[in-house]
């Protein structure tokens, strides 16, 4: 699976994550607040907030075709 950041159309950065650990509480926050940190400039400089999305890489494959 992968959580994938975007800012307005933009794809910021997608991170795989474990599927068995989605249901743990702050597993995805500490993704989150990880890239949020790390485009911190990026975001102060748009007007919209991040957006997340956890998808399967096969929907992605799907999209695609």
């Amino acid at each position: 699976m992968k959580l994938m950041m975007y800012l307005g159309n933009d794809l910021i950065e997608s991170v795989d994550v474990e599927k068995s650990s989605l249901s743990k509480p702050g597993f995805l926050g500490r993704y989150k607040r990880a890239l949020k940190e790390k485009y911190k400039e990026m975001i102060t400089a748009n007007a919209e907030p991040p957006e997340f999305f956890v998808i399967q890489p096969e929907q992605t494959q799907a999209l695609n075709a």
